[in-house]
């Protein structure tokens, strides 16, 4: 340990080891954060769900860095007005640091709220609400910014600490209040486990300063203790970034998958994710689809092998956006109507994939049924986008519909729905035709044993022909 300059001065090497732990902090919480996009190629979102995360990672830098530059962990001259004490201790680390922090888990605990307790999107949208709540930090600043409490080592007097200590507590004590409204929520992803955690890291970060500040106050001639005080700060600045950091909230699905680094998505869709009944998949011995062009479209449609037909037709027209909806609202039908949480769930999800403006799918619906989805009383509801299926199913059926009848995905369903119904009626003859077991009678074979021992391992896999 240096003496007493480096103690004062900064550059002691328990501060060097302190900014390197920090470091590796924060290059974990950009990984949770950008994982998904880079290996999964997770499409961004354009609203709230894609940017909260994103200022959360904004306030996560400024916190750390401002720790660094305001608790003197390196050696240099505060001469320019950019490295003064109030840039960085008052203005980066408080509103632009942790206040942003908490004031992004407190607009995901407000969205939880309104979303699953009262049914419906909140009414004040996040770029609004986030600087409402943020603004007491401001306030708090520009006030200490003015009366210039601050010594040369960017400290406060006791007067000053207890009301800024008091703004924390109750930025605090609103995500518990948050929490407590929404505990009997039986959530399917991880929305309450990372709100105790950023209550619980929140609440410890602000003891560890408390007691920092009160050793360095009282004690600030035992230089050892300065400097082990800040080491502390900013390892604990270092894993309540990572561990205040939080995507369930805003992107549920996304949450499930931006720590699976080298495996393949467990869910590809928000109905499997739900654990909708055969949700995005295709099986096998499904029903062979009866094709008659004189039947509605959305009749057809409900048959997965036509569906995927059409909607592949539709996405080769760069128009697939309606049958993809269809699906997902098909999905959300499925639920219960008393299973109020997961229909909730698909409906948030639906209506930000492709009612909002702006939305990565946006479906070309009227403006008043538009609104009547976003501003409904109760998300859970089961004819919530009726209307839209209405108004999209009429629309495809006077453009995509016409030139389907005509085109080689139609002519490929055709094909393989006749071969199907000829090699079941051949099974029902007696033949099969399956290239993995021979049409000579085991008695009569002389390679049944090697064919016996070869094909078991796979017997319990029989496709239809």
């Amino acid at each position: 340990m240096a003496g007493s300059g480096c103690a004062v001065k900064g550059g002691c090497p328990t501060d060097y080891i302190a900014l390197a732990i920090a470091s590796l902090f924060f290059i974990l919480l950009l990984a949770r954060f950008i994982l998904p996009f880079v290996v999964h190629k997770v499409p961004r979102t354009k609203g709230s769900g894609f940017w909260i995360p994103v200022i959360q990672v904004f306030a996560s830098f400024n916190l750390l860095l401002s720790l660094v530059l305001s608790d003197n962990f390196l050696k240099f001259q505060r001469r320019r007005w950019w490295q003064s004490c109030y840039v960085w201790g008052v203005w980066i680390e408080g509103p632009l640091g942790f206040g942003l922090l908490m004031s992004c888990r407190i607009a995901q605990a407000f969205q939880l709220y309104y979303i699953f307790v009262r049914k419906h999107l909140p009414p004040i949208r996040s770029y609004v609400f986030l600087p409402l709540v943020l603004m007491p930090w401001l306030i708090a600043a520009a006030f200490i910014q003015v009366m210039r409490p601050l010594n040369d080592r960017c400290h406060m007097r006791v007067h000053w600490i207890i009301p800024f200590l008091f703004l924390h507590v109750v930025y605090v004590a609103s995500l518990v209040g948050f929490m407590a409204a929404i505990w009997h929520i039986e959530f399917r992803f991880d929305e309450l486990r990372d709100l105790w955690q950023g209550i619980i890291v929140s609440a410890s970060s602000i003891g560890l300063w408390v007691f920092a500040y009160l050793l360095n106050e009282i004690h600030d001639d035992i230089s050892w203790l300065q400097v082990a005080s800040r080491f502390l700060l900013l390892v604990m600045g270092g894993i309540l970034v990572v561990v205040f950091f939080s995507i369930s909230s805003s992107e549920p699905l996304l949450s499930q998958i931006s720590l699976r680094k080298r495996e393949p998505k467990e869910f590809e869709t928000m109905g499997q994710a739900l654990g909708i009944p055969d949700s995005g998949l295709l099986l096998r011995r499904e029903p062979t689809p009866v094709i008659d062009p004189n039947e509605p479209l959305d009749k057809l449609l409900l048959n997965k092998k036509f569906r995927q037909s059409f909607m592949a037709f539709a996405d080769s027209c760069l128009a697939g956006e309606s049958v993809h909806f269809f699906e997902e609202v098909h999905e959300h039908g499925k639920i219960p109507v008393d299973d109020h949480v997961r229909r909730i769930y698909m409906a948030r999800h639906i209506i930000e994939k492709y009612i909002v403006a702006g939305a990565s799918m946006e479906v070309n619906i009227s403006h008043r049924t538009r609104q009547e989805i976003l501003t409904t009383s109760n998300l859970a509801h089961p004819d919530l986008f009726n209307n839209a299926i209405n108004e999209l199913m009429q629309l495809v059926k006077m453009n995509l519909a016409k030139d389907y009848w005509s085109s080689i995905f139609f002519i490929k369903l055709k094909e393989e729905a006749s071969m199907r119904a000829t090699g079941h009626e051949l099974e029902q003859m007696g033949w099969n035709f399956s290239p993995r077991w021979s049409s000579v009678h085991c008695a009569d074979d002389p390679f049944h044993d090697e064919q016996f021992s070869k094909g078991s391992e796979h017997s319990s896999h029989d496709l239809d022909p």
